[in-house]
C-alpha cells in the first residue's frame, strides 16, 4: 500500500464495483479513453476477480485513491506498459465532489515514487486533452513536460480534440 497522511493507493477489492461502474459508465469520461459501451455489474466483477495484480504480466495497474478517512475517490492507472523502453502511461479520475482538493496530485506523486521505486520504470506520460484546463494543470504542478501536441487525436461528441503529451522523467 502506498500512502502518505492524506491519501493512499491501494489493490482494487470487490467493495469497489459500485466507484468502478459508476466511473467506467460515465459518458463523459469515455473519449478519453477506450470504451464506447456501458459495462455491466457483472464484467466489472469479473475484471475485479479475474485481476492478477501483477504489473509486468497484465502489463498495466489499477489502483485506488483512498482518503485517510477511508473513502473511495476514484482510480490511477499504469498502461500501456512498455518493458523495453521502461515507460507506461498514467491515467487519472477523481469523483467530481472530491476534485480541486489536492488529492489527484498526491496521487500522481505517489504513483510516481512507487513506478521509479518498485517497477523499475524510467519514463511516464499521459495524453491530455488540450481543453481540459484542470488536467493540464495537474500535470505540470506535478513536474510532468508537455512535450508534443497531437492535432485530431480524440473523437468527442463536441468533434475531433486535439492532446497534450506530457512525460516526467522519474
Amino acid at each position: 500500500m502506498l500512502k502518505n497522511n492524506k491519501l493512499k493507493l491501494r489493490a482494487i477489492e470487490p467493495e469497489d464495483l459500485d466507484l468502478m461502474y459508476l466511473i467506467e459508465n460515465d459518458t463523459e469520461l469515455w473519449p478519453l479513453g477506450l470504451a464506447s459501451v456501458p459495462f455491466s455489474h457483472f464484467a466489472l466483477k469479473q475484471y475485479i476477480a479475474e485481476s492478477t495484480n501483477d504489473f509486468f504480466h497484465d502489463r498495466q495497474l489499477r489502483l485506488v485513491l483512498e482518503t485517510s478517512e477511508g473513502i473511495s475517490i476514484g482510480f490511477v492507472d499504469l498502461q500501456k506498459y512498455d518493458p523495453q523502453h521502461h515507460r507506461a502511461e498514467v491515467g487519472i479520475v477523481v469523483v467530481p465532489e472530491q476534485q480541486r482538493l489536492g488529492y489527484a496530485s498526491e496521487a500522481l506523486r505517489l504513483l510516481a515514487d512507487y513506478a521509479s521505486t518498485h517497477l523499475g520504470i524510467h519514463q511516464l506520460y499521459a495524453l491530455v486533452p488540450t481543453n481540459n484546463q484542470a488536467s493540464v494543470g495537474l500535470f505540470k504542478k506535478c513536474g510532468y513536460k508537455e512535450t508534443a501536441t497531437l492535432q485530431d487525436w480524440l473523437k468527442s461528441p463536441e468533434g475531433w480534440q486535439s492532446v497534450v503529451v506530457f512525460q516526467q522523467i522519474l
